[in-house]
Parts: C-alpha cells; structure tokens; sequence
C-alpha cells in the first residue's frame, strides 16, 4: 500500500479591489493593448490598506478548508509559500494558524517567490507520505503590490494580489499511476541567475526594496527550464504528455504559457489559463488557478494535472497530480 497526498478541498480568495489596465495607462507610459500583447493580463487585484496577506491566506483557507467539509481542528499542519509576509518573523503561516483556531500541529513558510507553491506541495506530499502528517493546508498567498516600483512600467503592470489553498490528506493508494492524489514532484534551482528577478530591499539594505526583473532573460529560462521539469515529473510517474488532462500552470505571462504548452505538446485547451484576470500573484497563482479551474467546471475528479513554475532564484518545479 502507498500513502498518496490527496487533494480533499480547495478555495480561494481575491482582494475587492479591481485594477484594469486602464489605471496604469493614465499614470505611466503605457497603454492597455500594450500590457495585453506582452502578457495577456487584462486586470488584477490590489489588497486594500491595512489588508494584510495573513488575511488573504486565512480568507482561501477558509474556502478550502468548508469545500473539504472539515474544520481546522483536524488539521496537523499548514504550510504557505509566500514573498510577502506580513512581518520579517513570525510566519503567515502561524498568524492564519492562529486565525483558524487551530491549537495544534505545526506551521510555517516556504519562500521560493513564484515557484513558491510547488515547493510547498512538495514539502506537504513528502510529510504526508513520511506519516509526519495527514492532513495539510497548503497556502499560496502574495500581496505582490507592495513590491512594485511604479514608475517601472515593466514589472508594476505584471503583479496582483491574491490567495488559494489545497487541503491535502493521506490516502492509501495501490501505488500505481491510476491513484488519486500527487503522484511525482520535481525541484531545482540555479542560484547564479539571482540577478535576473529578485527584489532590491531586505536586512542588508534595512528596506523593504522594489522587485527588479531582467523580462528577456526570465522568459528566455521560463519555457525550456518549466517543459523540462513537467516531463520529469511525467517520467517519474510513468505517464507522458498525452495522458495529461490538464496543465495549470504558474501564471505569469500568456507567452510563457503558450510556449511551455507547446513544448510539451499539450494543446490550450487543455490549459487553465487565469492571468487575464489576476496577472502574476507569484505563489498564490496555482492554487487560485486550480480553484477557479474547478469552479469553472474544467477540473475534475480523476483528472491528471501537471502544474510547473519558475520564480527568483531562479528556483522552479513541478508537480503531476491527479485530482
């Protein structure tokens, strides 16, 4: 018998705050076709004042934890990937701990900016499987805004705020491609393109800091780096491309997207495709993706879905999974 780490809910929360294309024409050199035709982001979500990303996390696992039918007292975990916490210290995700009511099990955060949540589901299937857990939340939540320079037209017209969480559970399964839950991971990171995205502020300047982004250059990386790494991920769990019911993958850039499906030679209508709607949330982008997904009807039982993505570091992955 293999333990598998089963999706058993899922949900997700965006800030009330709409931000159009539009906005950014009227303030910067730039135009709505323009950011349309290099990233397909139409509009985006900003956390209002005070709005914390503690808060976005605790909203989605809310969602997560009532389509799972459970409460927080059954959990033994919670794991958010996040580049935006609320506070240096303590983790988002003892504050949505505490938020939840939840007095028991453990808590804490996984920072690999937008590669962030797969490396977070990775963690949670491996503490799942290693019988240290079974039951995790698994959180990806970003208040992205709060990093922008605005005066860059182009970075601050990619980003938005949002959350989305799993709640994951240990299931027997018969070890076998056909079960249900995650089924083959796959993680790496290059240190020595840090220069390429990475945010100008932290202890050693004692700021906060703006993020900085080489765009060439990440999208360059971001397709050959995100078809590599969903083929392993097949490999590992003896299935190909063709068995692949959908890719939702980390939304940064509709180019991106479309390339990394055509590499992998999956056709886009078999995508889930958000960014219009939310632009790049960076970590919280997948789970938001897969919720909606569901939502919208695209997702369902026994589907496989392979989900990919690079962030700063660079640091990227992927995950096969069958919902």
């Amino acid at each position: 018998m293999t333990i598998r780490a089963v999706v058993r809910g899922v949900g997700h929360y965006l800030p009330a705050r709409v931000v159009p294309n539009a906005e950014f024409a009227a303030r910067i050199d730039t135009s709505d076709e323009w950011i349309k035709s290099r990233s397909g982001i139409e509009r985006r979500h900003f956390a209002a004042e005070g709005e914390l990303t503690s808060d976005l996390a605790t909203h989605a696992a809310r969602a997560a934890l009532a389509d799972a039918g459970i409460d927080a007292g059954a959990l033994d975990a919670i794991i958010v990937a996040t580049s935006t916490p609320d506070l240096t210290f303590p983790s988002v995700a003892t504050m949505v701990q505490a938020k939840l009511g939840m007095t028991r099990g453990f808590a804490f955060d996984v920072q690999a900016v937008c590669a962030g949540f797969v490396y977070a589901l990775t963690t949670a299937n491996a503490l799942i499987a290693a019988g240290q857990a079974a039951r995790i939340l698994v959180i990806g939540a970003e208040t992205f805004s709060r990093l922008m320079d605005w005066d860059d037209r182009s970075t601050s017209v990619l980003f938005g705020d949002g959350a989305g969480a799993l709640v994951l559970e240990g299931q027997p399964g018969a070890g076998t491609s056909a079960d249900r839950g995650v089924l083959a991971t796959d993680l790496n990171s290059d240190g020595r393109f840090q220069d390429l995205l990475y945010v100008d502020g932290g202890t050693s300047t004692g700021t906060t800091g703006h993020l900085r982004m080489q765009g060439k250059e990440v999208f360059r990386h971001a397709i050959e780096k995100l078809a590599e790494t969903a083929h392993r991920s097949l490999e590992k769990a003896g299935l190909s491309a063709d068995d692949v019911d959908w890719i939702v993958p980390h939304q940064a850039n509709l180019r991106i997207i479309t390339g990394t499906a055509q590499k992998m030679g999956v056709p886009m209508n078999r995508v889930v495709v958000t960014v219009q709607d939310h632009g790049n949330t960076s970590a919280a982008s997948i789970p938001l993706a897969l919720s909606v997904g569901r939502a919208r009807g695209q997702i369902k039982p026994g589907d496989l879905i392979v989900t990919e993505a690079i962030g700063g570091g660079l640091a990227w992955g992927s995950v096969v999974l069958r919902w």
